[in-house]
């Protein structure tokens, strides 16, 4: 790997750990939300680059991230989605206007991933944080483990994929409303691991997520309240500092093995997150 490469890596990385040092001023999650949104930013800039490298885990990343800074689950994946809408319409037209959709994957995906994500918003914000906590931080270590075995896994041939669309949009949309993100990781994963062409999984996956993220975050609005603008804020500046970069080098980067990194990242802070959850 070239050191520019090394580089650019050791740099996303570093912003990780210092959003985790970050954590350390906040005293308690009222503080988190008012006082860091230099932190959101750094949240919304390494997750965006992370998503730019890899086609997806800016959810799971930067749910993490906030998790790592003290702030409720519930708090962390709300602002995250209501970030999202703005990303994730302009991914989906994109997608739409290279011709990257399958219409029938779309519309097999989209209501029931509609569904799983408003009934995964609503838990979220009617069951307690403490009891959440932990179990966002099991999920997103799962993720985390995903997204490393996705990297080791050698690619395989491409198949139709016609099977098992319906439940995997309702678990894909309830787990990325819980975990804050997931959607990708879930499914377009999935589609791929199961020989779906890499082309109109992303793109079909990514068309229906604009919808699905935007449901997740009427339901958050309606029973939590649009209370947590800081965080969307940061988040929203961070990824549009992070997308031009993050473009210009997605066909540079070693994807594997920022993948990897990534996946070992997540399972490294999820784990901090669950210890943290259960003292």
């Amino acid at each position: 790997m070239k050191t520019p490469l090394l580089r650019i890596t050791f740099f996303i990385f570093a912003t990780a750990i210092l959003l985790i040092s970050a954590c350390r001023t906040a005293a308690t999650p009222t503080e988190a939300q008012t006082s860091n949104l230099f932190a959101f930013v750094l949240v919304g800039f390494a997750a965006q680059m992370i998503d730019g490298a890899l086609g997806m885990a800016y959810g799971v990343s930067s749910n993490t991230f906030l998790l790592s800074l003290g702030i409720p689950a519930a708090a962390a994946s709300a602002s995250v989605h209501m970030a999202e809408v703005v990303t994730t319409g302009i991914s989906g037209l994109a997608h739409w206007r290279l011709g990257n959709l399958d219409k029938d994957l779309i519309r097999r995906l989209l209501i029931p991933g509609v569904l799983g994500g408003i009934a995964g918003a609503y838990i979220l914000t009617t069951v307690e944080s403490t009891f959440i906590k932990p179990i966002v931080s099991i999920y997103l270590l799962i993720m985390g483990a995903i997204i490393l075995r996705k990297a080791l896994r050698k690619q395989e041939a491409h198949r139709e994929v016609t099977r098992h669309i319906a439940p995997l949009g309702l678990a894909g949309g309830f787990l990325d409303a819980i975990g804050g993100g997931g959607w990708g990781p879930i499914v377009t994963t999935t589609l791929v691991a199961r020989g779906k062409h890499p082309r109109y999984a992303i793109g079909s996956v990514n068309f229906a997520e604009f919808f699905v993220t935007l449901a997740q975050s009427i339901t958050f609005v309606l029973t939590i309240g649009f209370q947590f603008w800081q965080i969307i804020l940061g988040l929203l500046i961070g990824g549009a500092l992070a997308a031009p970069l993050a473009a210009a080098l997605t066909r540079k980067l070693p994807t594997r093995l920022l993948m990897g990194m990534v996946g070992a990242l997540i399972i490294v802070l999820s784990l901090r997150n669950l210890w943290l959850a259960m003292r």
